[in-house]
């Protein structure tokens, strides 16, 4: 499953200098990163910039829209071997087939799916910046760069972002499919979008100009957790994209690069400008973008869906809940007894969990509703919708949301019960799933249970929502 992405990039590096890149290579993160090396392996003295061109011209990223921002790919980088270009090209050009299977996105160590192009151009702004206070067509490259034909074709439903997607293999990844039908942005755009700001942003400052971009790719994306999970974690890590994202940008400031962006489109294509109706179209479906962006990807937590740890079908069919809810239920695990660090070690509990619950209790489905890992995510389990098996006698009433480990005398990490007490929470609100006052319990309230464990009980009795049982 998760791979480290160091010491097999070295020995795989050597190997590759004799055999084909497009054979060896998957859609994995490391696999890019280890493709990246040897572009800056052509050419031991070039800088982060000259290879970010060479990449952009490997994928076809020369557009006029493009070279406004970021000029012309030809001024600088080496050519590449036809083996290594063909690998970038398909790796780097984004688009969704007619079944649903997205191109030009990578698997990430972390779990999460990001789009390569958003992010490359988004660092290539980043360093051609002049001021580390403002990076010259930074959203307009990462995230508004496609609104143009959004507004020509017109969105195919009534959501504006998403949906997310599950790869064939998670140790080998090839082909990428969404779960629902594309709409103006995927879940990856957004994703590599909101990487190119962070990264971008980092590397406008010029004491921060990384040496190698290779070495910039893995500090982010495959940093080690360690005991201490996200608490003492760096800052400048991709499970913190959303948290890093949030901090840095005014979410007004989506809304008017979208509309710069369109009228840039349109007069490079040398079309006319917007009519007074079109403008106010764009601006509407602007601020309806913008909402959404904020609900779902600044204040709701990242969820990792169920076929991404591999979950077994349901058996039978789901019962589904009547919205919205009024109870939320904290749980531990106790087994697992210790928390998950990486997604690897996330995805095995959950399916061990699942095992359990459905072939030694005879559940059709894991019972939780989600369960939180200590490696930045929450896992979905039954999800929104389907009635969980989590709480004897309530499971109709409230969700059921577990934390991988036994907290008996320990508490989980301050980030992940952050995940749960502010996003997650506040998500199920936002979204119609719970009552804005619905009542936070622990299982040992309504159930004849230790669980969640004495330290753990003791923490959440100070959580917004909590409530004791009436009587």
């Amino acid at each position: 499953m998760e791979r480290s992405c160091g010491k097999q990039i070295l020995v795989l590096v050597l190997v590759l200098i004799s055999t084909h890149a497009e054979a060896l290579f998957s859609r994995h993160m490391q696999d890019f990163i280890r493709a990246v090396q040897q572009v800056e392996d052509q050419d031991p003295e070039s800088k982060p910039l000259s290879v970010l061109r060479s990449l952009r011209k490997a994928g076809g990223l020369i557009d006029a829209f493009i070279q406004h921002f970021l000029g012309d790919a030809d001024s600088g980088g080496s050519d590449m071997t036809s083996d290594l270009s063909a690998y970038i090209s398909r790796s780097v050009q984004h688009r969704v087939s007619e079944d649903a299977a997205e191109e030009g996105v990578v698997l990430t160590p972390d779990g999460t799916t990001v789009s390569l192009t958003p992010l490359l151009l988004g660092l290539e702004a980043g360093l051609l910046s002049k001021s580390n206070r403002s990076v010259r067509g930074l959203y307009q490259l990462t995230l508004t760069k496609d609104l143009d034909q959004a507004q020509r074709f017109g969105s195919p439903k009534n959501q504006l972002l998403g949906p997310d997607g599950c790869w064939d293999s998670v140790t080998q990844p090839q082909v990428f499919t969404l779960l629902d039908s594309p709409a103006l942005l995927t879940t990856a755009q957004i994703n590599g979008g909101m990487d190119g700001v962070v990264l971008g942003m980092e590397v406008s400052d010029r004491s921060r100009h990384p040496l190698k971009l290779s070495r910039l790719l893995m500090e982010y994306y495959c940093h080690q957790l360690d005991t201490g999970g996200l608490d003492s974690a760096p800052r400048l890590i991709s499970r913190r994209r959303r948290d890093n994202f949030r901090e840095l940008v005014e979410v007004s400031v989506l809304s008017r690069g979208g509309v710069s962006s369109v009228e840039l489109q349109r007069r490079l294509e040398g079309r006319p400008k917007m009519e007074v109706r079109e403008k106010k179209q764009l601006k509407a479906m602007l601020r309806k973008g913008v909402r959404e962006f904020v609900s779902k990807f600044i204040g709701c937590p990242p969820i990792i869906p169920r076929c991404m740890w591999r979950a077994e079908p349901y058996r039978g069919t789901p019962t589904n809940l009547s919205l919205p809810l009024s109870f939320m239920f904290i749980h531990h695990t106790f087994i697992p007894g210790q928390p998950c660090l990486t997604f690897r070690q996330c995805s095995q509990d959950m399916r061990s969990m699942q095992r359990f619950h459905q072939d030694d209790r005879g559940w059709d489905d894991i019972g939780y509703s989600f369960v939180a890992g200590s490696d930045g995510y929450i896992y979905e389990g039954r999800g929104w919708h389907w009635q969980g098996a989590h709480t004897l006698g309530h499971n109709s009433i409230g969700y059921g949301v577990s934390f991988i480990g036994d907290y008996t005398s320990s508490l989980p990490s301050q980030h992940s019960m952050g995940l749960v007490r502010d996003q997650l929470a506040s998500c199920a609100v936002s979204g119609g799933h719970l009552k804005a006052n619905f009542t936070l319990q622990g299982h040992r309230q309504v159930v004849d249970t230790l669980c969640p464990g004495d330290a753990f009980y003791d923490e959440i009795r100070n959580w917004e929502h909590f409530g004791e049982v009436k009587k």
